[in-house]
């Protein structure tokens, strides 16, 4: 962990020019014997934590509440220099406090502030330890400011962060690398508001999640500060800079919609761009009114092989809009995969990452919908073909709702195909076992119960069974956690292939090996005609993609997240 230790005492200084101490001193009567218990706890060493999520344990921390975020970076044009930085923290604890954990991994902390007060900080694993002159409070405000560089260039082990492109930087912090751009609680169970600040030098264009709060400029750089109107977790946080061209636009009911591309491909770009106020229409006919106060897509000169759903501005490769291996209804799906992230996995975020298919089957779900609707591409072909693959997903990736732990050193690998076409799967045997009619209220009644919020999977099972008017825990039970997938209702005559035979250690690391060997070859290898259900492959290493659907072998195939090798996939978005 590259945090410069600080287990000294740090130079003292005041409060930031303009910060007011959130915190109210502790009558000297009381201090002293909270400090006296605080200096016991102290004396143990700094430790990192975790809210104890299944596939990501130590990501996250207890004992607060992030209110909001002040993110401010400084951008010197280099896009391999580390950007200064100021993160400020303003937080509600929830239970007593001699220390404060926060996720960081990946720069270096010149000092950290409680309440303008200077404290001391060391790091331990992936955390930034915070210990404050005095104890914090249950129920108490309190605010941390940290100093710190952050560094666009990744090291061996760490996926995700910032993406350098040809011209500047963006964001890919799902699933867990919020905390290698700036100190966070890193966890979607903990959502804020964001104010982000980024000073750039004057020929560039910085762009962040929100709205537009305020542009400074002087002879050398522009200060662009955006604001968010809805809380929103870290993992989707999204900073654009680059020499870049915003275009504005207005959506359904004047939604203020804004685009961010290359300058020099403003016009190439612009048929793409243009089709987003009816795609957002769209959805809104589905699930009910866009849940933002803007929305937009960031094309980004990269070779990511992902896109991805940050919050107000979905990330994507502008190679996908220029590729002309990739269909017209193929890019549009994946257009609308990411757009109803918005609703599903941003608005209502999940409660744990084993909660991740409730993103990702539903963004499958509605790309595979508009491509029945709009491109004659049926839902049930596709669903008929990940049928067949869904004992295979199930054996490899663990049931949609109970998915196996990331691979050693490959923390995204957790986007399998089970929680993709696996997920949309369970989707389409609910619809089939409950209706329609029913289906659509579910669908409206959870993005509007559950907005701005999080959600579990029991919520879903909860609501699903409340408005079916049937006892659902059964169906669920099977179809979310069995390692079979049950028979599909109404289609009796569906069959799953049998999964592989496991392979044995020594055929793993040759696999490992040759996988490695030829990642690199594989990043550029682009669509070919599948051999059925006429959608095309894109065949590139799930190491490089951000989206982990699939079907058959030979069949489908789209791009996928980052991870692990990727099987043929079958059509679906971040």
């Amino acid at each position: 962990m590259p945090l410069s230790p600080r287990t000294q005492t740090p130079r003292r200084s005041g409060p930031l020019r303009g910060a007011r101490p959130l915190r109210r001193r502790t009558a000297a009567a009381l201090l002293a014997s909270a400090v006296s218990v605080a200096l016991l706890a102290a004396s143990a060493p700094p430790t990192p934590l975790g809210l104890g999520d299944r596939l990501f344990p130590t990501l996250g921390n207890p004992g607060y509440d992030v209110a909001a975020y002040h993110l401010d970076f400084t951008y010197s044009g280099d896009n391999r220099a580390p950007l200064a930085a100021v993160t400020t923290i303003d937080a509600w604890t929830t239970a007593d406090l001699d220390r404060i954990n926060l996720d960081f991994a990946h720069g270096t902390v010149e000092s950290v502030e409680v309440d303008g007060e200077p404290a001391d900080f060391t790091g331990a694993g992936e955390d930034l330890v915070v210990t404050p002159e005095e104890p914090l409070s249950a129920g108490s405000l309190t605010r941390i400011t940290v100093r710190h560089t952050s560094d666009p260039v990744g090291s061996d082990d760490s996926d995700g962060g910032w993406v350098r492109t040809a011209d500047g930087l963006a964001m890919a912090n799902q699933a867990d690398a919020a905390h290698l751009v700036f100190p966070c609680n890193d966890h979607p169970s903990d959502k804020a508001m964001f104010t982000i600040r980024i000073t750039a030098p004057n020929d560039y264009t910085a762009v962040a999640n929100g709205l537009p709060a305020g542009r400074h400029r002087t002879a050398r750089t522009t200060t662009w500060t955006y604001r968010t109107k809805h809380p929103m977790a870290t993992e989707l946080a999204q900073v654009s800079i680059g020499r870049s061209s915003v275009v504005r636009r207005e959506g359904p009911g004047g939604l203020p919609v804004r685009d961010v591309v290359p300058s020099k491909d403003r016009e190439a770009l612009e048929p793409w761009l243009a089709k987003t106020p009816d795609q957002i229409a769209w959805m809104e006919s589905k699930v009910g009114p866009y849940p933002f106060e803007t929305y937009g897509v960031l094309m980004a000169q990269a070779s990511t092989g992902f896109e991805l759903e940050t919050q107000t501005l979905s990330l994507f490769e502008k190679d996908i809009f220029t590729e002309p291996a990739y269909p017209k209804w193929y890019v549009e799906s994946i257009m609308v995969h990411e757009l109803s992230h918005q609703w599903f996995g941003d608005s209502v975020s999940p409660r744990t990452w084993s909660d991740l298919w409730l993103n990702e089957g539903h963004a499958t779900w509605y790309e595979t919908l508009y491509a029945d609707e709009t491109a004659h591409r049926p839902m049930e072909t596709r669903m008929k073909a990940a049928y067949g693959a869904s004992d295979t997903w199930r054996a490899a990736g663990g049931p949609p709702a109970r998915p196996k732990a990331p691979a050693r050193g490959q923390k995204i690998s957790i986007f399998r195909p089970n929680v993709y076409d696996g997920a949309s799967l369970v989707l389409y045997a609910l619809r089939q076992e409950i209706g329609h009619r029913d289906f659509d209220r579910l669908e409206r009644a959870w993005v509007a119960r559950h907005r701005d919020s999080t959600a579990s999977t029991a919520d879903f099972v909860r609501l699903a069974s409340e408005i079916s008017g049937r006892d659902l825990r059964g169906f669920f039970q099977q179809w979310l956690y069995g390692a079979k997938t049950p028979p599909m209702p109404g289609h009796p005559d569906w069959k799953s292939t049998e999964p592989a035979k496991p392979a044995t250690q020594g055929e793993q690391t040759k696999h490992t090996q040759q996988a490695r060997q030829t990642k690199q070859a594989q990043r550029d290898r682009r669509a070919e005609p599948a051999e059925q259900g006429g959608q095309e492959k894109r065949d590139r290493p799930a190491e490089q993609e951000k989206r982990g659907t699939g079907a058959a072998e030979g069949t489908q195939s789209t791009r996928g997240k980052r991870g692990e090798e990727a099987p043929v996939m079958v059509g679906a978005a971040g």
